[in-house]
This record gives C-alpha cells, sequence and structure tokens, in this order.
C-alpha cells in the first residue's frame, strides 16, 4: 500500500488528510472509506491503524482532519464547530468521489466518538453513499451531557458562556480541555479519560488537548442518534457496553430503528475498541461488514 499526504477545499480553507491506496490493477477502481476522528481528536490518534487494516483488504481510505485541528486550516485553532465539522465531511465525501482508481458509488463513512454521530448524519443525508461505520458514536447529547459530574458541568458551561460572549468581540477563545481526571474542569473526566486518551497518542508525541469552550453550549442540541432511521445504506454500529462517555443505551435505541444494521456490542470501555485486543475484534468485524456490503468486485 502507499500513503500520500494531500488536502481538499472546504469551506474558505482546507482540510490536510492521508490518501492510502491498495495495490490494484491498472484502470481498476475500489471502493474508498473515508475516516474521520472525534471530539479535539486527529488523525494520528489511531486512524492510521484502521486505515492501515482497510487498505491491506483492499479498500482505499482517505483519512481526513477537521479544519481548525492538526494539519488543517482554520483560524482560530481548536475551533470544534459542529456545522463546519459536517461540511467538512461533505467535502471529504464530494472529494474521494473524484480520485482516480475509486469507484464513485462505493464510498464509505468512517467515524468514531464524536465523528460516528458525524458518520452517521453524513449518511443519512446523501443517499449514494455505500455503506456507513460508526464506532463507540456520539448519539444523544442530553445522555452524554448528564455523563458529565453537574459540578464539572457548570464550570464547563460558565466557561462556554465567557468564551462565546468574548468571541463576539474579537476576542480569543477561552479553552476547556477535552479530558482530564475525575473533579477536574474538562469535557471527558470519566476515570478512564485520561489514560484512554493517551494510549491513542504516539509515543513522544504531543498533541493539543482542548477545544474552544463554546463548543460545550452545542452539545446538549445535538441529536445525531434520532437521523440513523433515514440512512438507505447497511450501517455497521460498534457499541461499548461500559461506554462512560457516549452512553450505550441511547444508541441501542436509536439502532432499533435502522433500516438495515449490523450492531456489535463490545464489553468494553468508550477507549477500548482502538487499542489491544478490543481493537482486533472490532476491526475485524467491521472488515467483514465491509467484505459483505462493498465488496472489492
Amino acid at each position: 500500500m502507499s500513503r500520500e499526504d494531500i488536502a481538499f477545499a472546504s469551506g474558505t480553507s482546507q482540510c490536510a488528510a492521508w490518501l492510502y491506496r491498495p495495490e490494484a490493477a491498472e484502470g481498476e477502481r475500489r471502493p474508498i472509506v473515508v475516516l474521520a476522528h472525534g471530539l479535539g481528536g486527529v488523525k494520528e490518534q489511531r486512524l492510521d491503524a484502521f486505515a492501515e487494516r482497510f487498505t491491506a483488504a483492499g479498500y482505499a481510505c482517505l483519512v481526513f482532519d477537521y479544519r481548525h485541528f492538526g494539519a488543517s486550516g482554520g483560524e482560530p485553532r481548536q475551533l470544534l464547530d459542529v456545522g463546519l465539522q459536517r461540511a467538512d465531511w461533505r467535502a471529504a465525501v464530494a472529494f474521494a468521489r473524484t480520485l482516480d482508481g475509486v469507484d464513485l458509488d462505493r464510498v464509505v463513512v468512517w467515524g468514531t466518538s464524536f465523528g460516528g454521530g458525524h458518520s452517521i448524519v453524513t449518511a443519512a443525508d446523501d443517499p449514494r453513499i455505500a455503506a456507513a461505520i460508526s464506532q463507540c458514536p456520539f448519539t444523544d447529547g442530553l445522555a452524554s451531557s448528564l455523563a458529565i459530574p453537574p459540578l464539572t458541568s457548570v464550570k464547563v458551561t460558565v466557561r462556554a458562556i465567557r468564551d462565546l460572549l468574548g468571541a463576539r468581540i474579537g476576542r480569543e477563545p477561552q479553552r476547556v480541555p477535552t479530558y482530564g481526571a475525575p473533579g477536574s474542569t474538562a469535557l471527558m473526566t470519566s476515570p478512564d479519560s485520561v489514560s484512554g486518551m493517551e494510549a491513542l497518542s504516539p509515543p513522544g508525541v504531543s498533541l493539543p488537548h482542548d477545544v474552544a469552550a463554546r463548543f460545550a453550549l452545542q452539545i446538549m442540541r445535538e441529536f445525531p442518534g434520532r437521523r440513523i432511521k433515514d440512512i438507505q445504506c447497511p450501517l455497521f454500529l460498534a457499541i461499548c457496553e461500559r461506554d462512560t462517555v457516549a452512553p450505550a443505551g441511547p444508541t441501542r435505541k436509536y439502532a432499533a430503528q435502522a433500516r438495515d444494521a449490523d450492531v456489535k456490542l463490545y464489553d468494553a470501555g468508550h477507549f477500548d475498541i482502538y487499542v489491544g485486543d478490543d481493537f482486533e475484534r472490532n476491526v475485524a468485524d467491521q472488515l467483514d461488514f465491509l467484505r459483505r456490503h462493498v465488496p472489492l468486485s
């Protein structure tokens, strides 16, 4: 396989991406999997592990960073906005359909955590999507908000309001960490958040782990799980039954409304299915799903 650093336009800026290409015969068009991360995540945080497995199985992969994050453009940095990220998904899918050697009718969307909600909405909005994969997905803003301890939620909300008001008069963003120890002021403070997030980053690499605090005011208004019923293509849902970040209960409820879904339940926490044995089980199930629903030929 080969991996190329590329970029594509989204809005007034660009999204940085990795393009993985499998070995293929001249003139052969392969399916492509479009992948993006979750809350504040970037492609270096284990998305390469998934893309390498998919590419080894014969699928092209486009792994991208949202605007304002990672190697992508966009100012201010670390600005997480739901509408902008979903526009990046649409731009990524449109770009994938222009690539040489790609079958434009066999585009698969793959999202994880907060990005899992984006992949659900993207598939619901685009009937040409061939299949969708959503792992440990954010599906219910109310449930995820209630998973945050009340005192932490109050502290984050105060910072979010200050950031929003400051943005209106041109101030630099007030940021909040995406994760922290229990009791800290952060978006994810479950006992496994620090160890789980640190396990995703390459050894010796320091990556930003904060976002503009105003994002916290968007969470409770978002219910991407409600769009599952609108998805026309096959859907793979990887649900972690011990998920303390994106609770499994609402996702299972929404999954029951799907037209055509493979629902896999894992005795795992939110961060477990990126690494180790849980990763191996999860990626094997995803490859089986791809082979059945988006075969190479």
